[in-house]
């Protein structure tokens, strides 16, 4: 399940901080994203990036992974269990774990990480049953001191379609913008 093993399977191995191009279109989210790799769990718990297509959201997710990865490689310790999905991956595994009475373990496996990155959560609007597991490993991860990173074409409050809960949840944590400069 992504780099649910402590890996890095499903991480672009170019999306790094150190070739993401940071302008004031996107210096919030960049500064966000630091200090959630460098205190992951702690600060900015959940992080919901939103904003249009190509203004870099994945780039900082899978960032904020390497980062927490290459941390732990660089001072020791025991490695960190990273998932990184698209919200279409999260639903297809979800719906497949439930036809295969697999969704135990579904579960399981996601609620052992310790990152948790979702892309492009817009996808689960109108997607009841799968919006209330996600809900139900929000909650679950958050409590237990786990990092949640999102992203989105749009902010937690403008995404019709997604649970008043959810949408509330996604919010609670920072909001980071990235925009198109003009």
């Amino acid at each position: 399940m992504g780099a649910a093993d402590g890996g890095s399977s499903s991480l672009n191995p170019r999306y790094h901080f150190s070739n993401f191009i940071v302008g004031s279109a996107n210096r919030l989210a960049h500064a966000a994203s630091l200090s959630v790799s460098e205190r992951p769990g702690h600060a900015y718990n959940p992080l919901f990036l939103y904003g249009g297509v190509g203004l870099g959201k994945t780039h900082l997710m899978h960032a904020i992974a390497w980062e927490i990865l290459e941390t732990v490689d660089r001072v020791g310790g025991k490695p960190p269990v990273v998932a990184y999905l698209s919200a279409e991956q999260f639903m297809y595994r979800f719906i497949t774990s439930l036809r295969a009475h697999t969704a135990m373990e579904f579960k399981e496996t996601l609620r052992a990480t310790d990152v948790l990155l979702i892309d492009d959560i817009q996808f689960l609007i109108g997607k009841d049953n799968t919006q209330e597991e996600f809900f139900h490993t929000f909650n679950f991860l958050v409590d237990a001191g786990k990092q949640i990173i999102v992203s989105a074409d749009k902010s937690p409050a403008e995404l019709a379609g997604l649970g008043d809960r959810l949408r509330t949840r996604l919010g609670s944590g920072i909001v980071a913008d990235l925009h198109a400069t003009t």
